[in-house]
């Protein structure tokens, strides 16, 4: 597939709304659904909020269609995480992925933090190649289930008392 015309598009949310190309969350959520089995069930307003709270993000469309999409959060020094990187199906194996990452990392707010993650279930070998290794050391998760993290602080606190003054 000839991927010449393909345009790839930043959006840094440092920038002036109106110099920003807009983000339709519509063909976003589409383009999960097709391409991201981990994000098919995200909803829009998700979507939004987390768009809201990642800089910079990269979007690639072929005319009017979006294809892919990554994006990243950082404090632009000594650490950034890389989510939610997909390329369409039907235009997967042109190189769009490996340029997709390599725009994202190039970008000012992360050309030079020090240690760039991402996580990935099925596609360590193509970020390999991309220059990314496996790290074992640093890998853990907080599964945030309010429920749980309630249950937990009850049970460790006393119960503190507070009387009213009139």
């Amino acid at each position: 597939m000839n991927c010449s015309h393909i345009r790839f598009c930043v959006h840094d949310t440092a920038l002036p709304d109106d110099r920003q190309p807009q983000i339709d969350l519509y063909q976003i959520q589409s383009l999960f659904q097709v391409g991201a089995f981990w994000a098919r069930d995200r909803q829009i307003e998700d979507w939004a909020i987390a768009i809201a709270n990642s800089n910079p993000i990269i979007t690639v469309w072929d005319g009017s269609r979006l294809i892919g999409f990554a994006r990243a959060t950082s404090d632009c020094i000594y650490r950034a995480t890389i989510w939610d990187v997909v390329i369409h199906p039907d235009y997967q194996g042109c190189g769009l992925g490996r340029k997709l990452v390599e725009t994202l990392v190039s970008h000012p707010r992360l050309n030079r933090v020090e240690r760039i993650y991402l996580m990935t279930t099925r596609q360590q070998r193509f970020y390999e190649r991309i220059g990314f290794e496996e790290n074992t050391s640093t890998t853990m998760v907080l599964y945030n289930n309010e429920l749980l993290v309630t249950q937990e602080i009850d049970r460790q606190l006393p119960l503190v008392a507070s009387i009213e003054s009139e």
